[in-house]
């Protein structure tokens, strides 16, 4: 038996076309025709068409008649890029797990721009996508917030699911499911890796305030500093403006450039910036570990290029383990789960003793 798009869907009802043609005052083909984006319409009357289709919270979609009373059977993944190797390792794991389960896969990237987000958020819905996962890093204000807690709930009116993918909540009313590493409890091992070794000048590269990941990292830093009675000092952490290759060649360059060099050991926020400033630090004549030990995050392809000390993050598991719970915690419901995934140091030769 087929449902009417109007009918109710878990407790909400679906708004209609028909409504909004009547509440932004035109008719239902002037509406459809502004929706599929081929009708010159003028700005006022395209203005309250779209202005009725958000306070109503309507759905367009071509499909939505084909697939009434049917799972959409896909999931969506949205990430900052593909190109990079921990996104790419995240979305493998989503695939396989999504493949797994009989599911197809929708991929979006947005850069790490969090209205690009919010917007495929939203198309992503309107695919009817069983669950939407986000990956990777914005800086969530209050109207991001506001409007992602938002379209989580319209994904669970519909039956989808919001998965914040190594990020943490947006708080106790937003029903999405999380799933992250312990990005603090992994930044620890790795500082208290070169405490151990004697250094105590240690500079932390990558610092980047507002996004999670690089805050959950410092502050494992900083905590290990203080379980070592050793004072932390700003100065040695050195602001990015990305998590790549160049970003670290460019801080370190810079650093070196400074002035006399006033750290032993380097740890870098992940595996790409390690890269990045052990080629900045060979061309300043140095090298590691004899010179500068360094430790990384991620344990990805260039930590064993560079035999480097790195925390090992399970990449391919969040993205199994984000399908999973998504597709288990709709067919069971009640209060989402937040799972944390753990970390493990991998040791390499990277790392030297300081030498008085």
């Amino acid at each position: 038996m087929t449902r009417r798009a109007s009918e109710p869907v878990n407790g909400r009802r679906r708004s209609t076309i028909r409504e909004v043609a009547e509440r932004a005052g035109v008719s239902v083909a002037t509406v459809s025709r502004i929706l599929s984006g081929d009708y010159p319409a003028s700005p006022a009357t395209r203005k309250r068409v779209m202005r009725a289709v958000e306070e109503l919270d309507y759905v367009a979609n071509a499909h939505a008649r084909a697939l009434a009373g049917t799972s959409a059977k896909s999931i969506a993944i949205v990430l900052n890029s593909v190109i990079s190797p921990h996104y790419a390792h995240v979305a493998q794991g989503v695939e396989a797990q999504a493949a797994a389960e009989g599911r197809l896969c929708l991929i979006g990237t947005t850069g790490g721009d969090a209205e690009r987000e919010l917007a495929m958020v939203k198309f992503m819905r309107e695919q009817h996508a069983e669950a939407v996962i986000l990956v990777g890093n914005v800086v969530a204000d209050e109207k991001y917030h506001k409007r992602m807690g938002q379209y989580a709930h319209a994904l669970t009116a519909i039956g989808s699911r919001l998965v914040l993918c190594g990020r943490p909540p947006l708080g106790p009313d937003v029903p999405a499911v999380v799933v992250e590493y312990d990005n603090a409890g992994g930044a620890f091992a790795a500082t208290s890796h070169l405490l151990s070794a004697g250094h105590e000048r240690i500079l932390c590269l990558g610092r980047r305030p507002g996004y999670t990941t690089q805050e959950g990292r410092v502050a494992g830093y900083r905590k290990a500093l203080a379980a070592h009675r050793v004072p932390h000092d700003p100065a040695l952490e050195v602001e990015g403006t990305t998590m790549e290759w160049h970003e670290g060649y460019r801080m370190m360059k810079e650093r070196l450039a400074a002035g006399p060099r006033d750290f032993t050991a380097v740890f870098a926020l992940n595996d790409l910036i390690a890269g990045g400033a052990c080629r900045a630090l060979t061309e300043h004549g140095l090298r590691v570990p004899d010179d500068v030990s360094m430790v990384g995050f991620d344990d990805l392809q260039p930590s064993l290029d560079l035999n480097l000390t790195s925390v090992h993050l399970p990449h391919e598991e969040i993205g199994r383990t984000a399908v999973r719970l998504a597709l288990e915690h709709e067919a069971r419901g009640g209060t989402p789960p937040h799972v944390v995934l753990g970390t493990h140091l991998v040791i390499r030769d990277s790392v030297r003793p300081r030498v008085s």
